[in-house]
């Protein structure tokens, strides 16, 4: 090994100490039986790519997780302006489903998935977009179904479930 150890320092201002390091280019670590249990098995899904649309940010990263832990690949739109403009911009077919929020600033998951389903692109029909919304009523399952989408998940929502369901639409 080899390096280099340096120091600057100014007198009512601070030190500064640089130290740099040479070593050989390492190889990432193979995944351990417990870390691979610990993520969970990839799916069937993996390789899938889903428009989230959330905005709250803790939901967020719970549901990226739930999902990139099963290989499915993750976009994200902030509110339901947002997950339009994504929708619209990308190729058809290029996402598999949509997991949409339902009270979001701007545009909320009802306006939004009205919006994708009157876009008129070649898979406008026949995108999955899945509630997943705190909105747990019988009738916020029927304004769900009503604004076309497909299905609906109450949070919390469990991985299971969510994978369950993302399967029955994402063959």
């Amino acid at each position: 090994m080899g390096g280099t150890v340096s120091a600057k320092s100014e007198l009512g201002w601070g030190s500064e100490f640089t130290v740099r390091i040479t070593m050989p280019k390492g190889h990432p670590p193979e995944e351990s039986e417990e870390a691979s249990a610990q993520h969970g098995p990839r799916t069937p899904l993996a390789g899938k790519r889903v428009l989230l649309v959330e905005d709250h940010p803790v939901n967020t990263e719970i549901a990226k997780r739930m999902l990139s832990m099963g290989g499915i690949l993750v976009d994200h739109a902030e509110n339901g302006q947002l997950a339009l403009e994504r929708y619209i911009a990308g190729e058809v077919g290029y996402y598999d489903a949509v997991l949409m929020d339902i009270r979001m600033p701007v545009m909320n998951g009802i306006e939004a998935a009205k919006a994708i389903r009157a876009s008129g692109r070649g898979d406008a029909q026949s995108i999955p977009i899945i509630a997943m919304t705190a909105n747990a009523f019988e009738h916020d399952r029927r304004e769900t179904r009503a604004a076309g989408m497909n299905a609906h998940l109450s949070k919390p929502v469990r991985r299971e479930e969510l994978l369950q369901v993302l399967g029955e639409f994402m063959r």
